[in-house]
C-alpha cells in the first residue's frame, strides 16, 4: 500500500506540474514582442491579410478564451498550425523528435557506461592519483562548453583526421530512412542492415561525445560522493569486519544504494537535454526537435514553441516519475517518507 499512496502522489503532483507548465509557457508566449501574423505573413502582406490570419489562430480572441483554445487542443492532442513551415506542429514535432531523442539516448547511454565506472573508481582509489586523475577530467568535462567541443570534435575528426563525418544523420547517397521507430540505429538493426546500422552509428558518435562530456563529469563526481558517503555507513563497516572482501562490499552491499542520486541526475540530464541539445545539433546539422524549437523562437512561432516546451515538459515529467518510481524501488525508505508525507 506505501507503493500505491507513493505512486498516485507522484502522478498528482506531475499532473500539477504539467498544467502550471501550460499556463506559463502561454503566457511567455504571448508577451512575447513582435506580431506573430504579421512575421508569418510577411512585411507586404496587407493589414487585411494579417487581421484575417488572426481570427483564424483565435489572436484576435481575449486571452482567456486564447488559453482555453491552447487547453483543449493539447487535451486532444492537436498543437495547432506552425506559422513557418504551414503545417501542423504535430507533424513537424513527429518528424524531428525521433533524431532528437536518439541523440540523447546515445548520450546517456554513453555517460552511465562511462560516468558510472569511473565514479567507483574514483571512491575505491579515494585522495589517490586515480581519484584527482578522475575527478580533474570530469571538472573538466562538466566546465567544458558543448558547442565548444563539438567545434573541436569537429574540426579534428571530420577536417583533420577525415574519420567520421560531421553533418546529419546518414550519408546523402543513403537510401535507408528510420520508417519503423524513427531511430535510425535501431530500423537498420531490425532490418539486418549492418551497413546502414554502421553508417548510423558513425554520424551519431561525435554529437554524442560533444553532448555527453558535461553529464560524464556531473555522474562520475555523483557517483563518487554517493559511494564515498555509503561506505561510512554503520552496516558497511560491519560488513568489513567480517572479512567480506572489497570487490564484494564495493559492488554489492555499497553500489545499489550509492546509485540512487547518479540516476536521478541521469533522469534529470535526460529529460533536459531533450529540449538543450540545440547547440550540437546546430553545429552537427543533426535534424532534430529541440533545433526546429530554436527556428521557431526566432522566427517567432507560437504554436511551434508552446508544442516543442510542452512535448519536453511532457517527457520530463514522465522521465522523473520513472526514476521516482524506480528509486523507490532501489530504496523503500524513499516510498514509504513519500506515502507518509
Amino acid at each position: 500500500m506505501e507503493f500505491f499512496y507513493f505512486l498516485i502522489r507522484r502522478v498528482f503532483w506531475s499532473l500539477l506540474v504539467l498544467f502550471g507548465l501550460s499556463i506559463v509557457i502561454f503566457v511567455i508566449a504571448r508577451v512575447m514582442p513582435g506580431d506573430p501574423a504579421r512575421m508569418a505573413m510577411g512585411p507586404r502582406a496587407s493589414q487585411e491579410q494579417v487581421a484575417d490570419l488572426k481570427a483564424k489562430m483565435g489572436l484576435d480572441k481575449p486571452i482567456l478564451a486564447q488559453y482555453g483554445q491552447f487547453a483543449v487542443g493539447l487535451l486532444h492532442g492537436d498543437l495547432g498550425l506552425s506559422f513557418l513551415t504551414k503545417r501542423p506542429v504535430n507533424h513537424d514535432i513527429a518528424e524531428t523528435f525521433a533524431a532528437t531523442f536518439e541523440l540523447v539516448l546515445a548520450t546517456i547511454l554513453v555517460a552511465f557506461v562511462v560516468g558510472v565506472p569511473l565514479g567507483v573508481v574514483a571512491a575505491a582509489n579515494k585522495d589517490g592519483w586515480v581519484d584527482n586523475l578522475v575527478r580533474f577530467f570530469a571538472i573538466l568535462g562538466a566546465a567544458t562548453p558543448s558547442f565548444l567541443l563539438a567545434l573541436l570534435l569537429q574540426v579534428l575528426a571530420g577536417y583533420v583526421l577525415h574519420a567520421l563525418p560531421t553533418t546529419g544523420r546518414v550519408s546523402p547517397d543513403s537510401p535507408f530512412t528510420a520508417d519503423i521507430t524513427g531511430l535510425l540505429t535501431l530500423d537498420t538493426l531490425l532490418r539486418g542492415n549492418l551497413g546502414g546500422l554502421s553508417d548510423a552509428l558513425r554520424h551519431l558518435l561525435l554529437p554524442t561525445l560533444a553532448l555527453s562530456a558535461a553529464t560524464i563529469g556531473q555522474i562520475a563526481r555523483i557517483t563518487r560522493s554517493s559511494m564515498i558517503d555509503v561506505s561510512t555507513q554503520d552496516y558497511i563497516e560491519a560488513v568489513r569486519a567480517f572479512g567480506v572482501p572489497d570487490r564484494v562490499r564495493m559492488f554489492k552491499y555499497m553500489l545499489r544504494p550509492a546509485f540512487v542520486p547518479p540516476m536521478t541526475i541521469m533522469g534529470l540530464e535526460f529529460a533536459s537535454l531533450l529540449g538543450n541539445a540545440f547547440v550540437v545539433e546546430l553545429v552537427f546539422s543533426w535534424p532534430g526537435m529541440a533545433s526546429y524549437g530554436v527556428r521557431s523562437i526566432l522566427q517567432k512561432d507560437l504554436n511551434a514553441v508552446m508544442g516543442v516546451v510542452m512535448i519536453s515538459g511532457v517527457f520530463f515529467v514522465v522521465i522523473n516519475l520513472m526514476i521516482d518510481v524506480l528509486v523507490g524501488f532501489i530504496d523503500p525508505r524513499v516510498r514509504i517518507r513519500g506515502a507518509r508525507a
